[in-house]
């Protein structure tokens, strides 16, 4: 298998939903053999929130976090809360059907990521782990029940500061015919400001590339269908799309 290592973009946050899901949805054809990868950024001050959030609880949230600011703002097609991208670092990874994470329970597949960024943390000397229990401990059931806002509370597997319980990273997930859609981020004010995040870059990648059996490649941005990206975009900037629940 080949991990693809995307080049690096900046865009507004309908246009990064939308790309994120037709890479896994179109991209590319051999998707059998291939995962990809890529770290972008926003145009912005942005948020996102999950699929199934209920727009009323956003605006409270947002009302609260960002009162004065004029936001970006859409819904992911993955679940989770919602997420600050004002000063994070965002990620996507992409497996295709078939693959042992694509096939692992939802779980076991943010297990094992954040466990790959925790080590890549670690490595630039951050103080970092995995939220490994829920509080109170429940079997078989989530932490807590509810809509969240993202580095807040943290979830189960979530990646948090080892001496101050401060959430660090989050994700959320996506699973259809074509693959997994993992969508990543880490909140930078958590971690010191003498991480180098080139290395970072490089040394999660690597890790990734380990757990998927994959090799890493530089790989140039796809030929995407620019009919069907805007179209896709300009439905993730909607009020339709955005307050759909």
């Amino acid at each position: 298998m080949q991990l693809d290592l995307l080049p690096f973009r900046t865009g507004g946050a309908a246009e990064n939903m939308a790309v994120d899901f037709l890479l896994l949805q179109r991209y590319p054809e051999d998707s059998q053999t291939h995962a990809r990868f890529r770290h972008y950024d926003w145009r912005a001050p942005a948020f996102t929130f999950g699929y199934s959030q209920k727009i009323a609880y956003v605006r409270a949230q947002l009302a609260a976090l960002a009162p004065d600011e004029h936001l970006d703002l859409t819904r992911r097609p993955t679940g989770g809360g919602v997420v600050d991208h004002r000063e994070d670092w965002t990620y996507t990874l992409i497996v295709p059907r078939g693959h042992a994470l694509y096939d692992a329970r939802a779980t076991e597949s943010y297990r094992l990521v954040h466990a790959a960024l925790v080590e890549s943390l670690r490595a630039q000397g951050q103080p970092v782990v995995l939220k490994e229990r829920c509080e109170p401990p429940a079997e078989g059931a989530a932490c807590e029940a509810g809509p969240t806002v993202c580095f807040v509370r943290p979830e189960l597997y979530d990646v948090l500061h080892e001496t101050t319980d401060v959430k660090v990273a989050g994700a959320a997930q996506k699973r259809t015919k074509h693959g997994l859609l993992f969508q990543g981020s880490l909140w930078k004010p958590t971690v010191a400001d003498t991480v180098d995040w080139d290395a970072f870059e490089i040394d999660f990648t690597t890790r990734l590339a380990a757990l998927l059996n994959a090799e890493a490649i530089a790989t140039p941005w796809p030929d995407l269908n620019e009919d069907e990206l805007s179209a896709l975009t300009e439905q993730y900037s909607s009020p339709e799309w955005i307050e759909y629940r």
